[in-house]
């Protein structure tokens, strides 16, 4: 059985607010992955249901690789079309924010959102949110935001309303956030909500092969240059760093989303528990932090790279260059294990140098 997390006073709040208004917006971080895309989209298709004027509105479009994601069409794409935006956003009587902590998360579209003199409901996963919102959903030890969404369908009693669309959006943003149910889903409740999404005969199989196991030709060979030429490996700290700068990543004619797993990647060795992913924008370093077990990468994130997240997944933005970023890497390194040797265990190839 699915419990009720959610308080029911604030169920009832929720209701309230949804009942009061008919356009409601709902928005999510920059750079969409699946979870922002799915928790969005399911949500704004239940409202459609109910008979309101829903609408989602990102910041940015969503990488090439989600591009087959059920109801994309949908999306009012802030950076694409601003004044549409501007337009839906005007006319907003309440906003959900979906899938982020803080409103620096959404960028430029801060600047329209923070001004408005509407409620705003919070459903996230992430710690530490924002004391900005009506309503705050927010619950961390959470699979994902899309788990979320689940429970506030559920618990207004609207999962009679839930159908083949809307699970199927469920159904991803579950999948991705969970890194195929490999990471953040050791709740047993966590399957039954899956049960019940798939209960909604949705295309699980084609929708898994699209999200997880769809590559471009250069989004493969750039993954494999990184694990062949750019990995570095330090089996006394468990521990795996993969670099990639931006003329790599030119060369591989990069495009967002094409090195979305490949932190993932080393942890399938038996001796690594903990891998980091820095890969050069044009402005700051991203970092990306996976882990297994009952060692936390969200401190380290948070302590180093200006960021944080989940136990086992994380990531953050370092402010720097490249060559600073690997140093706080090794500095991670020599405070938690001061003891033992830092340095990989091979020479980093000529072009590494």
């Amino acid at each position: 059985m699915i419990s009720s997390i959610i308080d029911e006073h604030t169920i009832e709040r929720l209701r309230s607010f949804i009942n009061g208004v008919n356009r409601i917006v709902i928005t999510c971080h920059k750079s969409p992955d699946g979870d922002a895309l799915g928790s969005t989209l399911a949500l704004c298709h239940i409202l459609r249901r109910l008979g309101k004027d829903a609408v989602v509105v990102t910041p940015d479009m969503p990488p090439k690789s989600l591009e087959f994601f059920p109801g994309l069409r949908d999306l009012v794409v802030f950076t694409k079309h601003e004044l549409r935006a501007r337009h839906v956003l005007s006319e907003a009587q309440l906003l959900f924010c979906l899938d982020f902590n803080s409103m620096k998360r959404i960028d430029r579209l801060a600047e329209l959102v923070e001004p408005l003199k509407v409620r705003r409901v919070l459903i996230d996963h992430h710690l530490d949110p924002d004391d900005t919102f009506d309503i705050m959903i927010s619950h961390p030890e959470a699979s994902s935001t899309c788990e979320l969404v689940f429970r506030v369908i559920m618990q207004m009693g609207l999962l009679r309303m839930m159908d083949r669309l809307t699970a199927s959006c469920l159904y991803v943003g579950l999948l991705t956030d969970t890194g195929g149910f490999a990471y953040s889903c050791d709740n047993p409740e966590f399957y039954e909500i899956l049960a019940s999404v798939l209960r909604r005969r949705i295309d699980r199989i084609g929708l898994y092969n699209k999200a997880m196991n769809t590559f471009s030709a250069d989004s493969l060979r750039l993954q494999g240059y990184a694990i062949s030429e750019k990995m570095q490996l330090f089996p006394e700290q468990g521990a795996a760093l993969i670099t990639l700068s931006k003329e790599e990543l030119e060369r591989f004619n990069y495009n967002r989303g094409d090195t979305e797993t490949l932190v993932n990647k080393p942890l399938a060795i038996p001796e690594i528990y903990w891998s980091v992913f820095l890969r050069e924008d044009a402005d700051k370093i991203k970092v990306s932090c996976r882990s297994q077990g009952d060692f936390s990468v969200s401190d380290i994130c948070a302590k180093y790279f200006n960021g944080g997240g989940h136990f086992n997944a994380a990531g953050g933005d370092f402010v720097g260059t490249l060559d600073e970023a690997v140093a706080a890497f090794h500095q991670v390194l020599a405070d938690l294990f001061p003891d033992q040797d830092n340095n990989n265990d091979e020479q980093p190839t000529q072009e590494q140098e």
